[in-house]
């Protein structure tokens, strides 16, 4: 039987063509919302007003994320007893027969390895932050740190691991935190993405990142990351090739918009809407992006501040201070990725250069960002996947050792956007292997996040193949006594 031309277009477009279809005039929206984008910032992809469901205490967030988990035993959980109990064996009172990974499950021992770096207590507003030594500019902004000793997480290896920070769930393909943020509050920047990404190298093992971490997932296009690379060209593509001038370019977009409206029209896919809303950013982008990335115009005293490593493009100095300036500029979601702390063996080396490459960069970006009075509204996060065991991984010796992975406690700390400065939460035990007191689980650390932004993290939703997704899933809770 042959259908009618009308029933044979009907019966191709897809349930979501049909309501964006419904909707009239993608387009239309898609040209208002960058020409007026304060009243379409808070439009979602399903067609309700999202935006703050309350007063936020933060704006913006800045995610320092150390990939390949610190050991929090050598950084912030200090456990004076390892001293005594160095290389016996783990109690099973403590293990409790709980996993382990197949690279220590083989082994004839777990020794306990304590750490071989000093401790100091610090003042902040409570009772005293431990800190090593390793990390003595960091601990200089101990006043203003909120210290969760607490933190948990399912995932027991890194892709895993860095994905469930990442997007709130284990497997691969759902939006990333930054894209959840975009897609809920929008942009308060006309000429710069909502959702920047930033990659520094380290110095140890360092895991894979894909470009998924920060991807949309299920969400329109528009709300993924961009990657800003180190060097002169820090986004792919943004230059216009020789030969063309900038009147060239806006003639060609104009081209390209006015095709991309005919299918549009002619298909009601979102995608294309996206599309012509990424063509135009970047358009912007060739004028913002430059004047951003020139660093020439900050003081000396900005560079002795986060360190010399500032000056060189693609450390995580410069990266600190690039997300600085990105705050200064009101993006919504800067996401900084430190690699190399992944330290099964031969930690102390490593550590130390790990340390000496974040830590005067992460607390000058607070003092920065405090002196500035951004640190308010701005929600700063440190920390990694998961932590490091007690035991040592491999052969153990008075002053050298490694750590296998840790999901069961580990520490994170995060500053300023509505946190109760100088903090600690929940505690582990003796043994720095289980914890004893106020647990905190990813999903809490998100739903916290949403809060202080202004978010009910169980109304921010997107309706994807007939089911309400959101960041936290079925879980989470707000941790009040975290909140000023």
């Amino acid at each position: 039987m042959t259908l009618h031309p009308l029933d044979e277009r009907f019966r191709k477009l897809t349930r979501r063509q049909f309501f964006g279809r419904a909707a009239t005039g993608l387009g239309t929206v898609a040209l208002g919302s960058l020409l007026q984008p304060q009243i379409f910032a808070a439009e979602g992809g399903s067609g309700q007003v999202l935006g703050p469901h309350f007063a936020p205490r933060a704006k913006r967030v800045i995610f320092l994320h150390q990939c390949g988990a610190p050991s929090q035993l050598d950084l912030f959980d200090y456990k004076p007893l390892l001293d005594e109990v160095h290389d016996t064996e783990i109690p099973d009172s403590i293990r409790m027969g709980q996993r382990i990974t197949g690279m220590t499950s083989g082994q004839e021992r777990l020794p306990v390895a304590r750490s071989i770096f000093p401790f100091q207590r610090y003042e902040n507003n409570q009772d005293g932050l431990w800190v090593s030594d390793l990390y003595p500019h960091t601990a200089s902004v101990a006043k203003d740190l909120c210290v969760i000793h607490s933190m948990n997480t399912e995932a027991i290896n890194h892709d895993p691991g860095i994905t469930f920070f990442q997007t709130g769930f284990q497997q691969p393909g759902r939006p990333s935190l930054g894209a959840w943020l975009s897609y809920g509050l929008g942009s308060e920047n006309h000429n710069l993405p909502a959702f920047v990404v930033m990659i520094s190298q380290g110095y140890g093992n360092m895991q894979a990142l894909f470009s998924r971490l920060w991807g949309a997932g299920f969400l329109p296009a528009e709300h993924q990351g961009v990657h800003f690379r180190a060097g002169a060209d820090p986004i792919l593509y943004l230059n216009d090739p020789k030969g063309m001038t900038r009147q060239d370019r806006r003639a060609m977009l104009d081209t390209i918009a006015a095709l991309n409206d005919m299918q549009a029209n002619r298909s009601g896919d979102p995608a294309t809407d996206a599309r012509m809303a990424q063509y135009e950013m970047a358009y912007r982008m060739q004028m913002s992006v430059p004047e951003l990335t020139d660093f020439s115009t900050e003081p000396e005293e900005v560079f002795e501040l986060y360190g010399e490593d500032a000056r060189t493009p693609g450390t995580y100095a410069a990266n600190c201070l690039m997300a600085r300036r990105l705050a200064e500029r009101d993006v919504r979601f800067i996401q900084l990725y430190h690699r190399g702390w992944d330290q099964h063996g031969n930690l102390p080396a490593e550590i130390r250069e790990q340390a000496r490459a974040t830590d005067q960069a992460q607390a000058g970006l607070i003092k920065d960002l405090k002196r500035r009075g951004l640190l308010d509204d701005t929600l700063v996060i440190w920390g990694g996947e998961f932590g490091r065991t007690v035991y040592c991984q491999g052969a153990l010796t008075n002053d050298n050792y490694g750590r296998d992975h840790h999901p069961r406690c580990f520490t994170m700390w995060m500053a300023g956007g509505g946190v109760q400065p100088g903090i600690t939460y929940g505690k582990t035990d003796d043994f720095g292997y289980n914890i004893v007191e106020n647990p905190v689980h990813v999903h809490d650390l998100h739903a916290t996040m949403l809060h202080l932004l202004g978010i009910d993290h169980e109304d921010l939703t997107y309706r994807y193949q007939g089911r309400d997704f959101r960041l936290t899933d079925v879980h989470g809770q707000v941790l009040s006594d975290l909140l000023v």
